[in-house]
């Protein structure tokens, strides 16, 4: 058993890019309900199958496997909510800190959201100048949520 304690924010800028080299990861869901989600992604030649429990502030608890390439992409073309995560992730080190950097594609084009994980909720870091506002806890800005509501449906006003 895991638990993985995070913190999100909203990027500004175009700073972060001159600093890391994105990966494609694709990801969708077999389950979005609020007491936990089931991802499954792929991330260049692997593929995990991820379950996650609800929220309690920032921590939640995590279980992650391994599976087969070809089961996760049949599952991603068939049976997962639609449209799929595409995203580029730059990981960038800042201060001791990995942050890792989502540049959205797709339905959610426009949205790049830094996180990153803590070892408590208490623990201090600091914030690269490219960190914009939190939206740790804002629902709207969860993968499991922009699989439903994406980005590119929200509102002006909302954004």
């Amino acid at each position: 058993m895991g638990y993985e304690i995070e913190r999100k924010f909203l990027v500004v800028g175009n700073q972060w890019k001159k600093d890391g080299v994105g990966i494609l990861y694709r990801q969708g869901y077999l389950s979005t309900q609020k007491e936990g989600t089931v991802r499954v992604r792929c991330i260049e030649d692997s593929a995990f199958l991820t379950v996650k429990g609800k929220n309690v502030g920032i921590r939640r608890l995590e279980f992650e496997y391994v599976i087969p390439l070809y089961d996760a992409e049949t599952m991603l073309n068939n049976l997962c909510e639609q449209p799929i995560i595409e995203k580029y992730r730059y990981r960038i080190t800042y201060k001791g800190f990995t942050w890792e950097v989502d540049e959205f594609l797709g339905e959610n084009a426009g949205l790049v959201i830094a996180e990153i994980e803590l070892d408590n909720e208490e623990q201090s870091f600091a914030r690269p100048p490219w960190i914009g506002k939190e939206v740790s806890q804002d629902a709207r800005y969860f993968n499991s949520a922009l699989s439903i509501h994406p980005y590119r449906s929200w509102p002006d006003a909302e954004k």
